[in-house]
């Protein structure tokens, strides 16, 4: 039996893209490995979604590739948007890999890792919902996809040139599968998709998420249900007040603002705009007064005149976000945007990136201040480490539970592990848990200090 070692790069909607081709491996016979050391196949599971994410692909193939040479493994399988972008020139230029499979061939990667050669298929409508899976993420919290691609065309972005249009999951699908994560014990689910506001626009004729969470928050054994990547526009007051009086949809929201600037919103090809921006913030704080709020900034966008980001700076400082993703933006050949006049310089975008972060580093420390005494719910993740409802899995904070409160040894703060699957689930953290903490357990803690994103506590019975 061939054993067979998955890494997986960039966002959570490329780990669910793995979940499936991990299930369809093992039904065809392989063996997942979470020891590279161990594996015959080597699966490289690509981001390109920006130019720097698809040379890391690049420098992780070119590693296994220096494997194969040594006789340490025997193939290499790529995946992924780095496979869409570059279609069959890859086989070219890395003339060592054995196999590729595009996004819309997840069911084939086991016939293309034993014949070789490239499996690159047009997208389906609807979205097909996977047959087969394999949970690559901790038990206790997963990943749900309930649509693919995007119908938005961000002069920026590239994901519509990779993923196609927005294709959404038939509801009773995404049900099923959401009952079979809760089954293999997710308590927390995080919903997923380019835009999560537009599910079901494409099957149904109008957005249907509202219709779908009051389904999923049916579902027996899921305490946490997530939204991220929501657009502010399509937003709608009732899925805030349904949030605010349903105790499983957690009070956060990730949403994709980008720019305050009208300037810059409208070369972006954005539909908000700076007033629209924030009369939804008002509104959405209103009818959830205890919410999490996490966006994402480009800085350095072609035309950001220092009066936009001059702007932008202060929004970020006074809107208080707590959680907040800054890019540097990345000229992305084949987008509108890479186009467009008035290109910014590498070092003017970095600069302004750098103050954006330090602008939110100072909201944070303000947020922390407001946490602490406070005793807060806790979903344990690994070791002495876990999550408030405040932060989604792996990419905002964490709550370190005092060790000395319940006779545990520390582990390193903020260790990562490498995003690599295999049979064993992998998560931040430490490497054994204390006897009174357990992963997927919620417990209070009363939080007493903090260090940025890193907040820290002790345990209360």
């Amino acid at each position: 039996m061939p054993k067979v070692f998955i890494v997986s790069l960039g966002c959570p909607k490329n780990l669910t893209d793995a979940e499936v081709m991990a299930g369809h491996l093992a039904a065809a016979g392989y063996e997942l490995t979470a020891d590279k050391n161990k594996a015959d196949v080597v699966l490289i599971n690509t981001c390109a979604f920006l130019s720097s994410a698809a040379r890391e692909s690049e420098a992780e193939i070119n590693r296994f590739i220096s494997l194969k040479k040594r006789g340490k493994i025997s193939k290499i399988a790529v995946t992924g948007c780095l496979v869409e972008r570059e279609k069959d020139s890859l086989l070219k230029r890395f003339p060592q890999i054995d196999a590729v499979a595009g996004i819309n061939a997840l069911d084939r990667i086991a016939s293309a890792l034993d014949g070789g050669g490239s499996h690159i298929l047009p997208a389906t409508l609807p979205l097909a919902a996977p047959k087969l899976k394999v949970r690559l993420t901790a038990p206790h919290s997963a990943y749900l996809k309930i649509a693919d691609g995007c119908d938005n065309h961000c002069s920026y972005c590239a994901i519509p040139m990779i993923r196609g249009r927005f294709r959404s999951k038939p509801m009773e699908d995404v049900i099923d599968e959401a009952k079979n994560l809760a089954g293999s014990g997710a308590r927390e689910i995080s919903l997923i998709a380019q835009d999560t506001t537009s599910y079901g626009l494409d099957l149904y004729g109008r957005p249907r998420l509202y219709e779908l969470l009051k389904e999923l928050i049916k579902i027996p054994g899921v305490d946490w249900l997530r939204l991220m990547y929501v657009y502010p526009e399509k937003l709608s007051s009732e899925i805030l007040k349904f949030m605010r009086d349903e105790e499983k949809i957690v009070h956060y929201l990730d949403l994709p603002l980008q720019h305050i600037s009208d300037n810059v919103l409208k070369k972006m090809n954005r539909r908000s705009t700076e007033s629209s921006i924030k009369r939804k913030l008002a509104s959405i704080r209103k009818l959830v007064p205890d919410i999490a709020l996490r966006t994402s900034f480009i800085s350095g966008f072609p035309g950001e005149t220092e009066k936009d980001f001059k702007k932008l700076l202060a929004f970020t400082a006074g809107a208080g976000f707590d959680n907040v993703a800054v890019f540097a933006y990345s000229r992305e050949p084949g987008t509108p945007a890479a186009r467009l006049p008035g290109q910014i310089p590498e070092t003017v975008k970095t600069a302004r990136m750098n103050e954006l972060i330090t602008a939110q580093s100072r909201v944070v420390d303000r947020i922390n201040l407001g946490l602490a005494g406070k005793t807060v719910k806790v979903l344990m993740d690994s070791g002495n480490f876990g999550r408030t409802y405040r932060d989604a899995p792996e990419i905002d904070g964490k709550v370190e539970v005092i060790p000395d409160a319940i006779g545990h040894k520390p582990d390193a703060i903020g260790r990562k592990t490498k995003k690599t699957y295999g049979l064993k689930p992998t998560a931040y953290g430490s490497a054994g848990a204390p006897p009174t903490l357990k992963a997927g357990d919620f417990i209070n803690v009363k939080i007493t200090g903090a260090a940025g994103y890193l907040r820290r506590g002790t345990e209360i019975r």
